[in-house]
């Protein structure tokens, strides 16, 4: 696992704090990489054998970019604790959303009523060939697919940038632009990050 640089003292944190709100984006990045250790160590707690370390971390430091954009030293006395709520509030939210996701669908699961009410099951659409029905588990399964392929294939800032452009596992929809103040890199970069990230999956799909 990868290290983390060890937090800012309560001085230094208010020292960049008084940066930031004058607009530097070196104290918005040093800010973030400092706390960086707090997502991490918030993370074990909701990690389990089927969670990636590093996919939680990808998601906690949405959080943390959130807390850092947002904090407000009139409300709160350190950043560290703000930041804790949202970076929690992120990883339980993705968590939820997984969990719709990637459950797994009995054949006997009830999925709707017919036109008489009665109910219907996985395994009755799947016995009576129905097109649209079929297309319908056809992409809950490509949707499955790419969901594998994200957490699989791809590396921690191409999931992040594409989790955040098109507000997966539930979460809001960012533009390039946006993404790219959040994360302290040009919108160029996001652009080609996310450009390559899906030529990527495009082709792990396709195979």
């Amino acid at each position: 696992m990868r290290t983390f640089p060890k937090p800012l003292t309560a001085e230094n944190e208010k020292y960049y704090l008084s940066r930031l709100r004058d607009g530097d984006g070196e104290a918005r990045r040093i800010l973030i990489e400092y706390n960086l250790r707090l997502v991490a160590h918030i993370v074990k707690k909701y990690q389990s054998a089927e969670d990636d370390m590093e996919e939680l971390i990808s998601i906690g430091t949405i959080g943390l970019i959130k807390a850092v954009d947002t904090f407000d030293q009139e409300k709160a006395r350190r950043l560290s604790t703000y930041a804790a709520r949202c970076v929690e509030n992120e990883i339980l939210m993705y968590m939820r959303a997984k969990k719709k996701y990637m459950r797994e669908t009995s054949y006997y699961e009830p999925i709707g009523t017919d036109k008489e009410g009665n109910e219907i099951q996985l395994l009755d659409i799947m016995e009576s060939g129905e097109p649209e029905a079929m297309e319908q588990i056809q992409l809950k399964d490509d949707s499955l697919r790419i969901y594998r392929l994200l957490e699989e294939r791809l590396s921690e800032r191409e999931r992040l940038v594409l989790i955040m452009r098109y507000g997966l596992y539930g979460g809001r929809e960012y533009t390039q632009r946006e993404i790219a103040e959040r994360l302290g890199i040009s919108r160029s970069y996001i652009s080609r990050i996310e450009k390559n990230a899906l030529y990527r999956l495009r082709e792990y799909f396709q195979d």
